[in-house]
Order: C-alpha cells, then structure tokens, then sequence
C-alpha cells in the first residue's frame, strides 16, 4: 500500500501539522513547557506509525502501533491541560483529531493481533 493511500499516516501527519501551529501560538504566548511536551508529544504519533510501516515483523509492527498509542494518551494529556487552563488557545479541534486517531490506531493494533 502507498503511503499516500494510507489513512492512518495522512491523519498522523495532518494532525502533526496542526500541531506544530498550535505550538506556535503557545510559543508566541511564551508557554514554551507546554508547548514543548505537545510538540513532542504530538508530533512523534505519526513518527513511529511511519516506522511501523517499514517493521521487522508483526510484532515489531505492532510494538511501533502501541508505543504510537502512548504518545496519543500524552498528547491528550497535553490537550487537556491547555482545555482547561486559562488563556489558552482553543482545543476542541485537536481533540476531536487525536480522538479519530487513537479509534483507528487501537482497531489496527486489535487487528494486527488477530491475525
């Protein structure tokens, strides 16, 4: 399958996109911790899913899926914390990105497992 026709790595790298620019903005505010641990966070979900892609074996495949799958438990942490701090630039976009994100991930980590 070509990458281009890959759902998962289109959504991972639209989402990273995304989450550079909200970065940005956080920077520009001068909440640089924050803005750190979401740019690292946020930005190493599609990293190891483009990994995977190229995996030794099923279960290096699934490894790279389920660390992708901690990243995106963090980035929501992230998320969160700017959802519910003060002054900060709206979220709700994001989470509903990362939400669609981490549905597809987990089906395909449950899939991967099954066969």
């Amino acid at each position: 399958m070509e990458e281009k026709d890959n759902i998962i790595i289109k959504l991972t790298f639209q989402f990273a996109l995304e989450i550079i620019k909200y970065c940005e903005v956080l920077q520009e505010d001068r909440r640089f911790i924050i803005a750190n641990q979401l740019l690292k966070s946020g930005t190493s979900i599609g990293a190891n899913i483009r990994e995977a892609q190229n995996a030794e074996s099923k279960a290096d495949f699934i490894h790279k899926f389920k660390i992708s799958a901690k990243e995106i438990e963090e980035t929501i942490y992230w998320l969160e914390l700017c959802k519910y701090s003060k002054n900060y630039p709206n979220v709700e976009e994001l989470l509903e990105q990362i939400s669609n994100i981490s549905r597809v991930v987990n089906k395909i980590i449950i899939t991967s497992k099954q066969k």
